[in-house]
């Protein structure tokens, strides 16, 4: 579990888990951005699911910090996130 925050204006960076993260927003809004799939715009209150290995960013749009809580159900001895190329993404805005 961690508490994670995406400064205003900011992309988190494009990565992957071994494993399923479950995130709830606290703070502000944030646009969730899943390889293949239509971004999801999630904010306080609210929570999103990204399923074991799915590559993905998060964006700030907005004008304030974002801050969530992160659950990460990672596969033992290995690393919490993994960079994902740029190259290797599709449908994802840059």
């Amino acid at each position: 579990m961690a508490r994670v925050e995406v400064p205003a204006g900011v992309f988190a960076g494009r990565h992957t888990h071994f494993g399923e993260e479950i995130s709830y927003v606290i703070e502000g809004e944030v646009e969730v951005l899943i390889e293949n799939k239509a971004p999801l715009k999630v904010k306080a209150g609210e929570s999103f699911f990204i399923p074991s290995g799915a590559k993905h960013d998060a964006h700030n749009a907005g004008t304030v910090p974002v801050k969530l809580v992160g659950m990460y159900l990672v596969e033992k001895g290995k690393p919490l996130a993994t960079p994902a190329p740029y190259n290797s993404m599709k449908n994802l805005r840059s």
